[in-house]
């Protein structure tokens, strides 16, 4: 990543997002490529990093959209991303979703329960409609990652067992109104180990044959996301043995693989930039203040998430601190206990691996705008969102006041 931190800050103010373009086209194309002996569609996960230029970019490379709201859906549909490369997965979708992604006539919905097939059911039904859905298997597999980004075991919310997946798979062979063309499982995100994906993989593939059995040809096989990216010293999965363990548990069948990454392509594109504002000394214990905070970058927070960082331009005499920001909160911090040089005023602050849930997830918390956020491509840096100001921030309340 060859980009000028400084002249960005000069340019854009601080805090600011900026995304390397170029390694999510070098990501993109290195995972469409480890599966060029099959059909494939990839699907980006949109809730990974949802700006408009990021979503556009992946779509002009031939990416579809996994969404998990109706606004990720048109989102998508907004930069030129086609219908039938769209998917709607998520554990709590309205009726008023449904029936627009319906109307929308996008590839398929991820159905997470056997309630939710049924007002899929009764809304397609309305709408005289056939809908085209896949179900969430939930294969009940350890994805030996963080807790919160834990999705396939049993103790998670998202998806069905494999019992209660074949009850629903009956129950759209015999309805008029679901036509069941996949069949879906992911069991977390960040994950570096493949024995689990392996795991799960088989276990679906497994039901696929049995559904076959009963002359039910799924036509969508989606291994869902999760391909871990570089934070600290992370040993990474092979993108070609991870579509090679696929492919295997996928022998005979006549399918086509659907895969939802998200940090993959966009985490090691983000830097998030931040200023030092000042030092404090609190007994035995070094604060370095910045102009970012919680409400910008919240995984070291929520996830207690470990972000590479740096002083621009400095590095002698390192000492142990914590990075904190304006936010009236403890929790208000990118890290604690790191070893950092000495800082003053106006030093700039580097947090690498921000491109994925970092801008996506950020608040107004403390009425504080949103970041500006950059592209860089090619050598060259462009606005991609711009710098909230306070007065976006009252839009949508002002008129009410007495």
């Amino acid at each position: 990543m060859n980009i000028n931190f400084k002249e960005l800050a000069n340019k854009y103010k601080t805090p600011y997002y900026v995304y390397d373009f170029d390694h999510i086209t070098e990501q993109y194309t290195q995972l469409k490529e480890s599966f060029k002996a099959r059909k494939s569609l990839v699907a980006y996960a949109v809730k990974a990093n949802s700006n408009l230029s990021v979503v556009q970019h992946l779509g002009n490379l031939g990416a579809g959209a996994d969404c998990v709201s109706i606004g990720e859906v048109k989102r998508a549909l907004k930069v030129g991303i086609k219908p039938y490369k769209i998917i709607f997965s998520g554990v709590g979708k309205i009726d008023d979703e449904i029936r627009e992604a319906l109307e929308l006539n996008i590839l398929m919905i991820n159905v997470e329960s056997e309630a939710e097939l049924h007002r899929v059911e009764i809304i397609a039904k309305e709408l005289n409609k056939e809908a085209r859905i896949s179900v969430r298997v939930n294969p009940n597999i350890d994805p030996q990652t963080h807790p919160y980004i834990s999705t396939g075991l049993h103790e998670n919310k998202f998806g069905v067992d494999i019992d209660t997946a074949k009850r629903m798979y009956i129950k759209c062979k015999n309805s008029e109104h679901l036509d069941a063309v996949g069949i879906h499982c992911h069991i977390g995100s960040q994950l570096t180990q493949l024995e689990p994906i392996k795991e799960s993989i088989k276990i679906v593939a497994d039901l696929v044959r049995n559904l076959k059995a009963i002359n039910m040809e799924i036509s969508f096989f989606d291994i869902g996301g999760g391909l871990g990216i570089v934070y600290d010293n992370e040993i990474l999965i092979d993108t070609k043995e991870y579509a090679q363990s696929v492919l295997e548990n996928l022998f005979g069948l006549d399918i086509t693989v659907v895969c939802e990454p998200g940090r993959f392509l966009v985490g090691n594109c983000g830097t998030f930039v931040t200023k030092v504002l000042y030092e404090k000394i609190n007994g035995s214990k070094r604060f370095v203040i910045v102009d970012g905070a919680m409400n910008d970058l919240i995984r070291p927070s929520l996830y207690d998430a470990y972000h590479k960082i740096e002083v621009l331009g400095k590095s002698e005499n390192p000492s142990e601190c914590n990075i904190v920001g304006p936010v009236c909160e403890s929790g208000d911090f990118f890290a604690k206990n790191r070893e950092l040089p000495a800082t003053e005023h106006n030093d700039l602050i580097a947090i690498y691996s921000a491109g994925a849930y970092g801008f996506t997830m950020a608040s107004n918390y403390n009425t504080r705008g949103k970041v500006a956020e950059i592209a860089f491509e090619n050598g060259q840096d462009r606005l991609i969102r711009k710098r909230e100001v306070f007065e976006d921030l009252i839009a949508l309340e002002e008129e009410f006041i007495k």
